[in-house]
């Protein structure tokens, strides 16, 4: 048999529970309102929360590595040993010398012609641009000419200036190309320095042909195909005369003229004398 409460009893709890309930709600309602404890954010931003959830923040090796500087390189030094640089001295050769200064420039003569001072013509050339037989140089040579005369062996591209008891000096010459080779015997008729050059008609028509124009005529100079000397034979339009072209020397590349290296020619130039007799062979 259950025991029943008193009814006074009852009444009264009923009436706390509904006064704690009244209290209680306001109090409820405002708490979300109330201030809270400010949020604390980690210095590590890969992990906000985990202070705030009151564990101690953990040590973590940064993303990013900080780049090792680089090694310093001197700047690279282009250099050449100093046995190239030799070598390269050795083989800077001119076939001109250094033009000389205003104040040492000899005065024209009388005749207009360029007076120059030529190296001597055993000095070599630039590497390359002719063979060194084709260089002045004194040879044996027997013949049956007298000291003084000049033969043009025009096969083997040389001139010899013979100067007795079997002995001759010996040039490298460009002669005429096929079809102008001739041979025969003249004399040295006149001599110029730095002549002026008037092409033949006959030479003015063929190379217009070709499609090559040539002046009526051209002053004396370095670009002139005449170049530094010329020495007239007979009546005839050849001539033994200087080149703008040295590296033609030992061809056969001329109209029948006989050229020779500037050097060359000027050397021969002071060695004979108007009447000289010229051997073509």
């Amino acid at each position: 048999m259950k025991k029943s409460l008193p009814s006074a009893k009852i009444l009264g709890l009923v009436a706390l529970g509904f006064t704690t309930a009244l209290f209680a709600a306001p109090a409820s309602a405002q708490d979300r309102y109330r201030q809270r404890p400010p949020v604390m954010v980690s210095p590590d931003l890969t992990a906000p929360w985990l202070m705030q959830l009151g564990e101690a923040p953990r040590q973590q090796a940064p993303r990013y590595r900080t780049a090792a500087p680089r090694p310093q390189y001197e700047q690279p030094r282009y250099y050449r040993p100093q046995a190239q640089q030799q070598r390269a001295q050795q083989s800077r050769q001119y076939l001109f010398p250094p033009a000389p200064s205003r104040a040492a420039r000899p005065a024209r003569s009388q005749q207009g012609a360029q007076q120059v001072a030529m190296r001597r013509a055993d000095l070599p050339v630039i590497q390359g641009k002719v063979e060194p037989q084709f260089l002045p140089q004194t040879v044996s040579y027997e013949t049956q000419y007298p000291a003084g005369t000049i033969v043009i062996d025009t096969n083997n591209r040389f001139l010899y200036l013979v100067e007795g008891n079997g002995q001759a000096m010996r040039y490298g010459v460009g002669v005429g190309k096929p079809g102008f080779e001739w041979a025969g015997e003249h004399k040295v008729t006149r001599k110029a320095e730095w002549p002026s050059w008037v092409p033949p008609q006959e030479m003015i028509s063929r190379e217009a042909a070709k499609g090559h124009y040539l002046p009526a005529r051209m002053d004396g100079g370095p670009e002139n195909p005449l170049g530094a000397r010329a020495m007239y034979l007979g009546s005839t339009l050849y001539r033994i005369h200087g080149t703008n072209a040295p590296w033609t020397i030992g061809s056969a590349v001329s109209s029948g003229c006989i050229r020779m290296r500037n050097e060359d020619v000027t050397d021969l130039y002071e060695r004979v004398n108007v009447g000289t007799r010229v051997i073509v062979i």
